[in-house]
């Protein structure tokens, strides 16, 4: 063994090890003054504190970053990986007034496309490519129909009460009361959907947001002109001074004449949509009908490849006819 004077370099390290450690547990309980100890510990209490504060904001972001749209780790994955816009179908799912969480709308996408494939390859015995194709439609098709059909219901029944919302407003104004106390009694005596997006705008001013920034939330989520009319009306006033009440009432009575002109429009127009419902459900209906009575005849558009191409034509030119109608009957005012 190596000696350095006769003493092992092994006992010679232990030693210098002891002596450092006793060294540093000396200057650890005896180094500096009481002063110089207080100071030291309020910026070592100063800074944890800091850091608290910064790893509470840090958690917070990330809270908001990093929001789970579903309960099950590998759907969630799977929704931030997939979906371009998830906040705009966050939206647009609020739109419809319901609860529905992102996960569950992205799980009824699968399992609806699910079910049509199995339909399509198993009951139908279609050829490979065409099940999966017609599945990925339909699973995307049906519940992004089904939510904007449940969103438009919702925006329609908000449409028809907003002229006697605004009236109420133009009443409270009126007998005194400011704004904010008047989309309050609109939130208590309409009923949803108006009164519920009202309810949450009173509630989003009373914890401190602005009314302006209030409306502009629930603006995004109805998407409607009609309430945008509402808040870049209340903008302007704010800013050029005026009668917010008599502004108000004008604008009621202006909805109220848009929506008579939308439901004459409509009324003018509904021969031309009985017209276009009847001669695009004709061939479906022939086509259900050749099936029922030769089913071989009719077989053809699904075993034979030139059938294949003849069918997806043919739906190609129904679908466009069909969009060219709905565009000649529908007007903005």
């Amino acid at each position: 063994m190596a000696t350095v004077g006769g003493i092992p370099v092994l006992a010679l390290l232990a030693g210098a090890g002891a002596f450092l450690t006793i060294l540093l547990l000396g200057l650890a309980f005896t180094g500096g003054s009481d002063k110089e100890l207080k100071r030291r510990l309020a910026r070592v209490g100063a800074e944890g504190q800091k850091g608290r504060r910064a790893g509470a904001s840090a958690k917070a972001a990330s809270l908001r970053l990093d929001r789970a749209d579903s309960s099950i780790a590998t759907l969630d994955r799977l929704i931030k990986a997939l979906v371009p816009n998830p906040q705009r179908v966050r939206e647009r799912l609020a739109r419809t007034g319901r609860r529905i969480p992102l996960g569950e709308y992205v799980a009824v996408n699968l399992l609806v496309a699910a079910v049509a494939w199995a339909a399509l390859s198993l009951v139908l015995r279609l050829p490979a490519p065409l099940p999966l194709t017609l599945a990925v439609i339909v699973g995307l098709g049906v519940p992004h129909v089904t939510v904007k059909v449940m969103g438009n219901r919702r925006v329609a029944a908000f449409i028809a009460q907003f002229p006697d919302a605004i009236d109420l407003i133009v009443r409270g104004l009126r007998s005194g009361l400011p704004v904010t106390e008047s989309i309050n009694a609109v939130a208590r005596e309409v009923p949803d959907p108006l009164g519920t997006e009202f309810r949450r705008v009173g509630d989003a001013v009373r914890l401190g947001q602005s009314l302006d920034a209030a409306l502009w939330d629930v603006a995004r989520r109805i998407d409607t002109p009609e309430f945008r009319f509402l808040i870049i009306a209340m903008a302007i006033q704010r800013e050029t001074g005026g009668n917010l009440a008599e502004t108000l009432a004008n604008l009621s009575d202006l909805l109220r004449k848009r929506r008579q002109m939308k439901m004459k429009v409509r009324a003018l127009s509904s021969e031309a949509r009985a017209s276009a419902y009847i001669v695009g459900s004709l061939p479906f209906l022939m086509f259900g009908a050749i099936s029922l009575l030769k089913p071989d005849y009719a077989a053809i558009f699904f075993e034979d490849p030139r059938g294949q191409i003849m069918g997806a034509i043919a739906l190609g030119m129904i679908l466009a006819g069909a969009l060219v109608m709905a565009k000649m009957v529908r007007f903005d005012i």
